[in-house]
């Protein structure tokens, strides 16, 4: 309990002394309740009060955030019965038999407000009262084995992967783990699910799709034994749908989306072309990290976070959401509530959520606790510093360095711990911790934990690497588990069963018919990921340009014109321009405008077709950049004025142009880069040539050879045959995809009365049936019973049973109708056995 007048605990004959004399300076009234007052309390609960389950969770709740795991505000700590009964700086805490007249039911009764306890959070309902009196009346009776002492925090530490013991007799140390964990809880090895079974499940948890019939039935007629290992191969070879599939999981993680608060005003940036680019080449887990923590321009949308609008709480501005970020999804710790006040639920502090906000800040920041400034200021810090510190004095730039190296250091267990969690819990439907965002919780099997986590990073940090390990597991290919323990008392058995994700329902109905999306919200260039050695192709090196070699590092506000002469000896028959700039720009060929972009909308490399503004002959190529000032004011000058005033050093920030405009005729190749050839000019100044920065690994940018390839990519022609590629609509919002204004580690599984609505009467589902319906016969040579067979083998990966063929004809009509068809898409889609992942 926090008390007014606390000291120090130091040891109890000590303690009484300073108690003595430290109460006259107490102000309130630390008595118990009086006659009056202790009329007015809940009588005490009718039934056995158990310690674990009716007094743990309220402690837990509502006082081991200042009283237990280390800390004993008031010298009061409760972590232990003698610690809890002895009390604090005001006396003893409870007598047996005597609740009424116990301090602590005065304080958690409310009935003394000046000292209602909890200090923070929400009290103590008169149920719980209740339930404490009768605990105290009937014994205060406290298992030796529960206590509250302070925890050292799990999955932490690495391990070397040789220290670990591996269970012999299994192929894959997976099984060899559950089995030692089988063994311990009595649980008996099931039977492998079969075949057809075991495909719907790994297509779906592999690649987001359904297996198509044709490569089914191939699967199914492979009689050789590691067909299951090859299938896994193959599918996670699969680039393309690898990169789509695991791109909804990151986007949800990383708040990446093509729609919604902030991306209009350019208070929200995507980052979805270096995902989508990282995902489909496999970038090793510790520098999709490191690009992701201390990013170039490419990836920063994400610890960017979101400007709000008008005034927010001091939890949201962007240092914060940074940290928040970085901590949730890489470290499995949520910091939101440390971010407003000292958790209630964890020990994470304010001061914690700070130090690392100020990694993201320019220094220092205040620190407010619920929103009002304490006039304290942040120590910028790393959350377990005995991982790893950083220099509190070092620049910005060189702090996310610093922290990207810790956090992918070698001494930092925690990263590939997070990591294999979130994979088994996709998998399983249950992390190896739960939940799979309080991680200093110790695993089910902690030795399963340390074995993948360790052998994740001796194997490079391959993701894929992992995903087959579990993927081709006997655990994973067992039955999904259909009993429920007893609660709290978690035995694995196999996997859970699942639902299909929001966008592998669409997509499953759009691949039955072959039905693509009408276009490509993301706007990613799947070419530029895809395609290999693209880059190499590319005759010229751009380099990032503007007036001065150093603007990098710092270069005033202003505006400043670029300009290049192009000749043509023919027509060009391909144009496209790649553009980026800190901060903004506006293009204009002959006069032309071909785009224009300021800082509050900039999203970082742009493509531009320019053909159908490129002429035979000369052509006049000016581009206009603009550096704002650091707050993002736009340069303007006022009436008379023909030059901007002087600027203050301290609104210099970094600034340069970089673009590659690959432009292609019958008579060659008329590429043109930024290099020294351009001619500048800003303000009354006459015009110069440029300088050159360097080229496209250049700091702070470092836009890479992923700038070169989205130049060399043809344009993204491709059918846009996945829902993760296009912004979200009613059906895809009422099956649970989120917004992602705040990071979505699990969604919803249960089904909500939304869902119901529209699976059976929703506009946008209705719409879908029909579109996918007149695809389907349009494109179909089969009719009645064949068609009926191929919409049961597409959607539920079998053929129909014998009654189920006889009516699904019947509804489908002959011959086949659009109504017919829909009814049946419907139908199948509403099975469990569609939706459902067994």
């Amino acid at each position: 309990m926090d008390y007014p007048c606390s000291l120090t605990r130091v040891g109890n004959g000590l303690k009484l002394g300073l108690f003595a004399l430290a109460l006259p300076l107490c102000a309130k009234d630390y008595t118990p309740l009086s006659p009056e007052q202790q009329a007015q309390l809940p009588e005490p609960a009718d039934f056995t009060v158990d310690f674990a389950r009716d007094i743990q969770p309220i402690f837990e709740q509502s006082c081991t955030q200042c009283h237990a795991h280390g800390k004993s505000k008031g010298v009061f700590s409760l972590e232990t019965r003698d610690d809890f009964i002895y009390g604090g700086d005001n006396g003893t805490a409870a007598e047996v038999g005597r609740s009424a007249e116990s301090l602590v039911v005065a304080m958690i009764s409310g009935l003394k407000p000046d000292i209602v306890m909890p200090e923070k959070g929400k009290e103590l309902t008169r149920e719980q009262v209740a339930i404490f009196r009768a605990w105290i009346d009937q014994g205060m009776v406290w298992p030796d084995e529960i206590n509250f002492f302070e925890i050292e925090r799990s999955n932490l530490h690495p391990m070397e992967l040789e220290d670990i013991e591996v269970p012999a007799d299994f192929t894959n140390p997976i099984d060899g783990f559950v089995d030692a964990d089988f063994t311990a809880n009595g649980v008996a090895w099931p039977g492998l699910v079969d075949d057809r079974t075991y495909a719907r499940r790994v297509w779906l948890d592999t690649v987001g799709l359904l297996p198509p019939p044709e490569a089914l039935g191939r699967f199914l007629a492979d009689d050789s034994e590691d067909k299951r290992i090859h299938l896994v191969r193959d599918l996670l070879g699969d680039r393309q749908a690898y990169a789509e599939h695991w791109l909804t999981f990151w986007n949800d993680l990383l708040r990446n989306d093509y729609k919604g608060v902030g991306y209009i005003d350019g208070g929200r940036k995507p980052i979805t072309d270096w995902l989508y680019s990282a995902l489909a080449n496999n970038m090793p887990y510790d520098k999709f990290v490191a690009e992701l923590v201390d990013p170039g321009m490419a990836a920063e949308g994400f610890t960017n976070g979101i400007s709000w609008r008008g005034a927010v709480n001091a939890s949201m501005l962007p240092p914060m959401q940074a940290a928040q970020g970085v901590a949730h999804v890489f470290l499995g710790v949520n910091l939101k509530c440390a971010s407003c006040h000292d958790s209630f639920i964890d020990d994470y502090t304010l001061e914690d959520s700070y130090g690392m906000a100020s990694i993201y800040a320019d220094g220092p920041l205040e620190i407010a606790e619920c929103d009002k400034p304490t006039g304290d200021m942040s120590r910028v810090k790393f959350l377990y510093e005995e991982i790893g510190e950083l220099d509190a004095t070092a620049s910005a730039e060189m702090r996310r360095r610093q922290l990207a190296d810790i956090i992918t250091g070698r001494h930092n267990g925690r990263l590939p711990r997070t990591i294999v969690n979130r994979f088994w819990h996709r998998f399983f439907g249950r992390g190896l911790v739960e939940p799979i965002d309080e991680m200093d919780r110790p695993a089910w099997s902690p030795a399963l934990m340390d074995w993948l986590a360790e052998d994740f990073v001796a194997h490079d940090f391959d993701l894929k690497h992992t995903l087959e390990k579990i993927l081709t597991s006997r655990a994973y290919q067992l039955p999904v588990n259909l009993t429920t323990g007893e609660e709290g008392s978690y035995v694995f058995r196999g996997p859970e069963v699942r639902r299909l994700s929001a966008e592998q329902f669409s997509d499953a109905i759009r691949a039955v018919a072959d039905l693509p999306y009408p276009r490509n919200t993301s706007k990613v260039n799947r070419h530029a990921a895809l395609a290999e050695g693209l880059a190499t192709e590319l005759p010229l090196q751009p380099q990032w340009i503007w007036t001065t070699a150093d603007a990098m590092n710092g270069a005033k506000p202003e505006n400043v014109r670029f300009e290049r002469t192009l000749f043509l000896d023919d027509e060009p028959i391909e144009a496209v321009l790649t553009i980026a700039a800190d901060n903004g720009f506006t293009v204009t060929i002959n006069g032309e405008r071909v785009a224009s972009v300021s800082k509050r909308s900039n999203t970082g490399v742009l493509t531009y077709s320019i053909a159908s503004q490129l002429q035979v002959g000369i052509n006049q190529v000016r581009i206009v950049g603009t550096n704002f000032y650091p707050d993002g004011t736009p340069i303007r000058l006022r009436p008379g004025q023909t030059e901007l005033p002087p600027t203050p050093p301290e609104t210099y920030n970094s600034a340069g142009l970089i673009l590659y405009a690959k432009i292609r005729s019958e008579g060659g190749v008329h590429d043109l880069v930024s290099d020294r050839q351009w001619v500048a000019k800003s303000g009354q100044k006459e015009p110069r040539l440029v300088a050159e920065m360097g080229g496209v690994e250049l700091a702070p940018w470092r836009i890479g050879a992923h700038f070169l390839e989205l130049a060399a990519a043809p344009a993204d022609e491709l059918p846009v045959e996945r829902a993760s590629l296009v912004a979200a609509d009613p059906l895809m919002v009422a099956l649970g995809r989120p917004n992602r204004e705040q990071t979505i580690t699990v969604r919803q599984e249960e089904a909500t009365t939304l869902q119901a609505l529209e699976l059976t009467n929703g506009e946008t589902l209705a719409r879908l049936l029909r579109d996918a319906s007149d695809q389907i016969l349009a494109d179909s040579n089969v009719a009645g019973e064949e068609l009926v067979q191929h919409l049961y083998q597409y959607t539920l990966s079998r053929l129909p049973r014998e009654a189920e063929l006889t009516l699904a004809s019947q509804i489908v009509g002959f011959p086949a109708n659009s109504a017919g068809v829909q009814d049946l898409l419907w139908a199948l889609t509403a099975l469990p056995e569609f939706q459902l992942i067994y």
